[in-house]
C-alpha cells in the first residue's frame, strides 16, 4: 500500500480530535554516573516535555502530556560536537511545537499521529538537513524522538477528553479505520489486517507488575575492585553486585563495544559469573549498532557455548549489533538468529523497517515509546501478526517518560518484562513523580509495579505530582 493511500485516512467520528496548541518545556537532568552508548558517553540529558491541547468536533478541549529524553548519543551518532547536536534537537522540538499546533487533521491519535509523521515530519526533517552535508545530517531516528513527546501527549489528551485509559480506545469504537489502512503483510504471508484493530494484538488485561532489566553499562563497576574514584555515598548502589542484592534483580542487559572481541567476551563472562553467584536468571547483550560482520557476534556466541555453556544459556536475546540503517546495510543475519533471538532496536523505526528486518533474518523487535506511541503500537501489531517476539527497551526514561514506557510493555506482552535504568543513572530526577508512583520508580523483588497508574489517558495522575516546570520555551 502506498504512503499516499495510507495518509488519506477517512475520519468522521464525533470522538475525533485535532491539535489546537502546544506548550514545550525543557528539563535538564544530570546523571549520577556516566553511561556509555556505543562509541560515546553521556553524563546528562535534556528531557523535553509538552502539554498538548486538543479539541473535538464540538469544540470540547482537553490537555495531554508527553515527555522524552533527548538522548543525543543514541539518536544521532556522528562526529559533530555533542552540543551542536543537542541544540539542533532542541530547536527541532520547538519547530515541532509550532507544527503540531497548526496541524488541523481530525482523527484518532493513531490516525493523526501516523499522518503527521508521513505528511509533515518527513518534510520538516528534509528542510532541517538541507544545509547539512551527508555525514552530518540529522537521522530519521532523531526526528522520531523529537516528535515522540507530541505524539505521546496526543494519545494522553485523547484519553483525557473521553475520560478513558488510552489503551481502551485502540478499537473500532474509537478508530475510523482498521489496521489495513496502515499495515500490509509481508510478501511471504497471507495475513489480512482487514477488520483488525490494535486491541486484537494487545493484552486484554494488563499485568500489574513486570520483571525489570538492569543495564550494565560499559563503564559500570562490577565489583569493589573496579571502583576507581571515591565513593559517591549518595544512598544508591555503586557496583553491580550491590544493585543485584538491593533490587533482587533477575535480568541484566550488558552493553558491549562491538569492536573488541576479547573485551566483549570477557565482559559477558565477568557479568555472567556475577549473575550466577547472585541468583540472576537472564542476560541480554547490546552492541548498539557497532558491528558490521555477523562473524563477530557468531564467534562470541560460539565461544560462550563452548567454554561457558551456562552463561550462553542465560542469554535470552541479542540486541541490535548491526548498523540501524537497514536499507543501506542489508546484512543477512540469519546465522545469528539461528543461535539466539536477534532483536531490532535502533532499526525498528516503524513497521516497514520491521518488515525489512524480518526479511533479513531478525527474529524480534525492541519497541520504544521514544519512536512515538503510534509507531510502537503499529510495529507491535505487525510483528505479532508475523510471529515476531517483542521487547520494550528503555531510553533511560525518568519522570513522566517512564509511565507510557511501562504501559507499552504491560500491554504488548514482551519476551521478559521491561528495561528500567533511569533509577540507576537519574535516581533523583523522578522524586516528584515517585511520591505518587513509588513502586514504579523503585525496583523491588526484581520487578516494577504499575498498580498506581490509573485513570484517563496514560494515568499519570498529574494533578497529584508537585513539579515546577517554569515558563514554556
Amino acid at each position: 500500500m502506498s504512503s499516499e493511500k495510507q495518509i488519506a485516512i477517512h475520519s468522521n467520528k464525533q470522538t475525533d480530535v485535532r491539535c489546537v496548541g502546544a506548550e514545550l518545556y525543557f528539563i535538564p537532568v544530570r546523571a549520577r554516573l556516566p553511561l556509555k552508548f556505543g562509541h560515546e558517553v553521556t553524563t546528562s540529558v535534556t528531557c523535553a516535555r509538552v502539554k498538548l491541547t486538543v479539541a473535538d468536533r464540538a469544540g470540547k478541549i482537553a490537555h495531554g502530556w508527553g515527555e522524552t529524553p533527548m538522548s543525543v548519543q543514541w539518536v544521532w551518532p556522528c562526529a559533530l560536537p555533542y552540543e551542536e547536536r543537542h541544540q539542533a534537537l532542541l530547536r527541532f522540538c520547538k519547530t515541532l511545537a509550532r507544527e503540531w499546533s497548526a496541524f488541523n487533521d481530525y482523527g484518532h491519535p493513531i490516525e493523526v499521529g501516523y499522518r503527521f509523521q508521513r505528511a509533515r515530519l518527513i518534510e520538516l526533517l528534509r528542510a532541517e538537513n538541507a544545509r547539512r552535508d551527508d555525514a552530518h545530517k540529522m537521522p530519521w531516528l532523531a526526528a522520531l524522538v523529537c516528535c515522540s513527546l507530541f505524539d505521546i501527549a496526543l494519545h494522553d489528551a485523547y484519553g483525557n477528553l473521553h475520560n478513558i485509559p488510552i489503551y481502551e480506545t485502540y478499537n473500532a469504537q474509537f478508530m475510523n479505520q482498521d489496521l489495513s489502512a496502515f499495515l500490509c503483510a509481508a510478501d511471504d504471508s497471507r495475513y489480512d489486517f482487514s477488520g483488525k484493530y490494535p486491541r486484537d494484538f494487545l493484552a486484554q488485561k494488563r499485568p500489574e507488575s513486570l520483571p525489570a532489566w538492569h543495564l550494565v553499562g560499559g563503564l559500570d563497576p562490577l565489583t569493589q575492585s573496579d571502583l576507581t574514584s571515591a565513593p559517591l555515598n549518595d544512598g544508591f548502589p555503586e557496583i553491580l553486585t550491590d544493585w543485584i542484592r538491593a533490587d533482587e534483580l533477575k535480568c541484566l542487559k550488558i552493553k558491549l563495544k562491538g569492536n573488541d572481541i576479547a573485551w566483549d567476551l570477557q565482559r559477558i563472562v565477568r557479568v555472567g559469573k556475577i549473575a550466577i553467584d547472585n541468583g540472576v536468571d537472564w542476560l541480554s547483550t547490546d552492541f548498539n549498532c557497532t558491528v558490521h560482520d555477523v562473524a563477530y557476534v557468531n564467534e562470541i556466541l560460539d565461544l560462550l557455548l563452548a567454554d561457558h555453556p551456562r552463561i550462553y544459556g542465560m542469554i535470552l536475546y541479542v540486541e541490535q549489533p548491526f548498523p540501524y540503517e537497514l536499507e543501506q546495510h542489508r546484512i543477512d543475519v540469519r546465522s545469528v538468529s539461528a543461535r539466539k533471538p536477534l532483536f531490532m532496536d535502533e532499526s525498528a523505526h516503524d513497521w516497514q523497517m520491521v518488515k525489512l528486518g524480518r526479511e533479513l533474518g531478525w527474529s524480534g523487535v525492541a519497541l520504544k515509546t521514544c519512536k512515538t506511541q503510534t509507531g510502537a503500537i503499529l510495529s507491535a501489531c505487525w510483528a505479532r501478526a508475523h510471529g515476531m517476539t517483542l521487547m520494550v527497551q528503555d531510553l533511560t526514561n525518568p519522570m513522566l517518560a517512564m509511565i507510557p514506557h511501562a504501559l507499552l510493555a504491560a500491554h504488548t506482552g514482551t519476551i521478559m518484562g521491561i528495561e528500567t535504568n533511569a533509577c540507576q543513572f537519574y535516581p533523583r530526577a523522578s522524586e516528584a513523580e515517585a511520591t505518587v508512583h513509588p513502586v514504579l520508580y523503585k525496583r523491588s523483588g526484581g520487578r516494577i509495579d504499575l498498580a498506581t497508574i490509573r485513570g484517563a489517558g496514560f494515568g499519570y495522575r498529574l494533578l497529584e505530582i508537585k513539579r515546577e516546570l517554569g515558563e514554556p520555551v
